[in-house]
């Protein structure tokens, strides 16, 4: 049997547990681009994970998200709030008891305008009828 150059004769060695992580270290560096093998070993652990998304999460579908539905953006107008961006709970409840003054019925004003802005902050803060 002649052997050419491509193939070689098998070499059986013995290692330790240490000896078997470093010989694993070293051919990872050595396959690996760029300056730092940790750093490439994290990115192939992240795409064999799958990469981020780049799509948007559900909470800035909601309406107190990045981007608010219609409905959403008419409750801002009425509370007088910015029409996007993140709004916090406690901006809301400043919004909607500035408006209360102004639309309350005990106070001059319309029992259904009073009612609009009630909606409008419920819709905000994601509370519902049922």
């Amino acid at each position: 049997m002649s052997t050419t150059t491509l193939e070689r004769p098998a070499v059986l060695l013995t290692t330790t547990a240490r000896e078997a992580k470093q010989q694993r270290r070293s051919t990872d560096a050595a396959t690996t681009k760029g300056f730092s093998s940790t750093s490439a070993a994290k990115s192939r652990k992240r795409k064999a994970g799958g990469k981020r998304s780049h799509a948007l999460s559900k909470a800035d579908w909601g309406p107190l998200g990045k981007h608010p539905d219609l409905d959403a953006v008419v409750a801002r107008q009425r509370l007088h709030l910015p029409l996007s961006g993140r709004l916090s709970e406690a901006e809301v409840n400043q919004a909607w008891k500035r408006c209360a003054g102004e639309h309350h019925p005990d106070r001059g004003g319309e029992h259904s305008a009073m009612q609009l802005v009630n909606g409008a902050r419920d819709l905000l803060l994601g509370r519902s009828l049922s």
